[in-house]
Parts: structure tokens; sequence; C-alpha cells
């Protein structure tokens, strides 16, 4: 057993104590933290294209509208109503703008609830309506090529299918649509449309020149068709053609992101060693608008990649939580040398999830020295401006990047008056009558898609439960 004395705590101290001490001595501080900075992978990664005269114009060949975009509805309690204008949407709709007619179409839809498992439309069957999916997620199954059934598709929020049947009598479903969800529906009978079709000459008028209009020679992405000959033998008229071009291209201005950022004149004057003030709040404000600019970059409703992305390169999960098979689908609408998917970090570890039920473990590729997680070797890179929904829902993006791949660009002008970094600038504005410091900071920026399948989204996909 060993006995310790005590210590004697009115002792008079032998050397000098370390309070008194650090009274002549400095400490080794850190710069500002700021826990609101992110990877910005998007800002790393997009190509970035000089825009001098603050406006980029995406020129494309003619493209033929082809009605393949979403329909929205109106909800009062539990009753669903189709916005009337949205139903130009619909392929024999696309381009007519009669608000009456169109009013009256939209008052002939019933609304029809389903759950799962519950068949909406059985092959073979007669066609005779149009479906608008109000909420909900189905799946078109049919007969593959030995008989079975496969899987031909899955529709969403906004969808539709049947549209063809309103100008095509005495067809039938060639395939079986089934819920996968419960699911709100709104439906057309054929009947009832050719009841406000033999009262609307305006109606008719349009489908007599849509007729005309689908005459016109197309390939499979809508673009005017480029007449060639190959494979022929002796002297054969060649035929004559040339690349039509879009009337109205696209034109992107450039955005902007600005802050007035506010520093005493005493602050600056005093308050320098070991960190310059100014600089040390310039940094941070930079950060911030570093961070917001990415934010647009993703969610503006005008240049947003999650708001340009084209309808048919929207794809909902076939189960629910992103699946192996759900990316592998997105590999093919972006197939032609895709760069990199893009989610928030809960829906890759929801990712990741399924491909550990699956027994499946992707090597991590490495970019610019960091270790990230990838698929069949694209990486998969996370980014928390993509929105994640009150009900655990988000989207993954995949994108080919590059002008020269008529991918997704970024655009930005350099060269700014007080340009601090590429595209962002820092003004001087004065010092007000209260000795305060005045700096203007802007950046300015936009995104542009080339062309439609550059960019694909794999939507509505759950977080918060497995497949």
């Amino acid at each position: 057993m060993t006995v310790t004395d005590p210590v004697d705590t009115d002792q008079a101290p032998l050397s000098l104590g370390r309070a008194a001490a650090r009274t002549l001595a400095t400490t080794t501080k850190s710069v500002p933290q700021m826990q609101g900075i992110s990877t910005r992978w998007l800002l790393k990664l997009l190509p970035w294209v000089e825009v001098a005269a603050g406006s980029y114009r995406v020129n494309r060949r003619l493209s033929y509208a082809v009605g393949d975009g979403r329909v929205t509805f109106t909800a009062t309690g539990a009753d669903v109503r189709v916005i009337p204008p949205e139903l130009g949407e619909l392929a024999p709709l696309r381009g007519y703008d009669d608000d009456d007619v169109l009013t009256e179409l939209a008052s002939r839809f019933t609304q029809h609830e389903y759950q799962p498992g519950d068949v909406l439309v059985e092959f073979g069957s007669p066609a005779e309506q149009v479906f608008l999916i109000a909420h909900g997620k189905i799946t078109k199954v049919g007969t593959g090529a030995y008989g079975d059934q496969t899987i031909l598709g899955t529709l969403a929020d906004g969808d539709h299918f049947g549209e063809s049947t309103l100008i095509q009598p005495d067809g039938i479903w060639e395939f079986t649509a089934k819920a996968v969800t419960t699911c709100t529906v709104l439906t057309l009978p054929r009947s009832a449309f050719h009841d406000v079709l033999s009262r609307s000459d305006t109606l008719q008028t349009h489908l007599n020149t849509l007729t005309t209009a689908d005459a016109s020679a197309r390939n499979d992405h809508g673009e005017a068709e480029i007449s060639l000959a190959a494979g022929h033998d002796g002297e054969p008229t060649l035929p004559g053609t040339f690349v039509d071009y879009d009337a109205h291209p696209r034109e992107y201005e450039l955005s902007l992101a600005q802050t007035v950022l506010r520093v005493h004149s005493r602050v600056a004057d005093l308050y320098n060693q070991p960190m310059n003030q100014i600089e040390q709040q310039l940094r941070l404000t930079v950060e911030a608008l570093r961070e917001r600019q990415e934010h647009e970059l993703i969610n503006n409703t005008d240049f947003g990649l999650l708001h340009n992305a084209d309808f048919a390169q929207r794809i909902p999960t076939r189960t629910g939580p992103p699946t192996p098979d759900d990316l592998d689908h997105l590999l093919t609408l972006v197939w032609k040398d895709p760069s990199f998917f893009l989610a928030h970090p809960t829906t890759i570890a929801a990712f990741g999830r399924e491909c550990t039920k699956a027994g499946i473990y992707p090597d991590p590729v490495d970019l610019g020295g960091h270790h990230v997680p990838a698929w069949r070797g694209i990486p998969i890179l996370p980014c928390n401006k993509i929105p994640v929904t009150d009900t655990r829902t988000s989207s993954i993006l995949l994108m080919r990047t590059g002008e020269h791949t008529q991918g997704v660009i970024g655009l930005h002008q350099t060269g700014l008056p007080d340009e601090y970094q590429p595209g962002l600038n820092v003004r001087f504005m004065g010092i007000s009558e209260q000795a305060i410091i005045s700096y203007l900071v802007s950046t300015y920026y936009s995104a542009a898609v080339l062309v439609p399948d550059a960019l694909a989204i794999l939507e509505n996909t759950e977080l918060g439960r497995e497949g």
C-alpha cells in the first residue's frame, strides 16, 4: 500500500505561473472557419465557357415538337383538376391555344383512385381514353421477345399515356398499366373528346394542320431529316438536302449573385495583425457567393439543371430507392461519354445501402487525388444543393460536360473590372459618414445544356425505405 503525502497548496510558488506567463505571450490562431463551405464539385468540374457579350446562344438543328411534356394539376382538398393550358403537352393538342376549348376539355376529365396492384388498362383491350397521372407511380408491362412479361417503362406524377387514342379509333392497348403505389389519375374518353371536337372549328383546323406537320421527315430525335443515299449501285439520282436550323434558338443571359461587404474603418486600420480583417471578411463572403452560385446552377428555374433537363430525359425509380438498375437506366440516356453523377449525400448513402443489399460493392475512382464512389467507373459526386423533400425524396443527375462534346457547360465572363477571381469582382464603393468602408462583391454565371441527351435525372428517389 502506497501512502501519498498531502500537497501543501499554500506553499509559495517557486517559478512563474502559467496565467502570469501568458500575459507576455501571444497565441496561435486559425483563420475564421465556416461550416457552410462544401466541396462544390459542380463548379470545379463544369467546363467554363467565356461569354464576352453577356449572353450565350445555343443554336440547334430544327426540331419538331413531339408533345412529351408533363402535365400540371391543381388540387382542392381531394379534388384534382388538370390546368387547361397544360393539355397542350399532349401530342394532339401541342400548339393549340384556344382557352375556351381547352377549359371545356379539362372539365370532361374524371378522377379515379387506384391502389397498389390495380390494373388501369389490360393488354389487348380497346384503347378508348387518355390517362393523366396526377400522383403516384405506374408501370407499363408488355410481352418480351420470347413471350415473357417485361417492364416497358415507369410513369409518375405529371406523365400521361394514351393520347393517340383520341384521334386514332379502333386501337388496342399494347401493354398493361399497373399501379405500383396509390395513384390519382384523370381520364378523358375518346367520345367526350369527339363531342367537343364536333363543336369546335378551331380544334378541327388544328388537328388537320397537325396531320400535315406530322408528315415532315424527321430523325429519331425529332430533328428535321437530312436526306442521304447509301449502298446504291449504278447512277441513281442522288437526293438533295440542306440542314435546317431552329429559327428561335435559346439565349442564356449571365445571372449574378451580389452583396455589399461593410467593414468599419477603425477595424480595418487597427486590427490587422496577424490577419488582415478585410481580407478575411472578403474570403468568407466570396465562399458564400460561390455556394450560392452552385445552388443557382442546380435550382434556378430559368437555367438551373433540375429545371432544364428534357422531359424525355427524366425517369422515376423502378421500386422507390435508388438501385443499380436505376443508375444503369440513367446511363442509357446519357450514354455518349458521361462525365459524372451528382447526388445529395443522403441519396448516395441510400444507393450504397441498395448495393450492399444486392451484394454489390462498386470500386471507387480517383478524381484529382480524391477517392470518390462510382458506378460503372463514373464518379458519383456529393452535392448538398440538390433538394431533399419533406417526404424524403430527391434526385440524381447524370451529365456529359464540355462544349466540344455537346454537353453541359458553365457560362461566365472574365476580365471584369477589379476582378478578384475569374468571373468575380470586388469594387470599392466608398466610405460613409459613419466611417464604414463598403465593397460591392459580384459574381456572374449561368449554365447551358447544349443538346437534350447531355443531361438526365432520376427523380423521386426514396431515401427513407428499402425497395
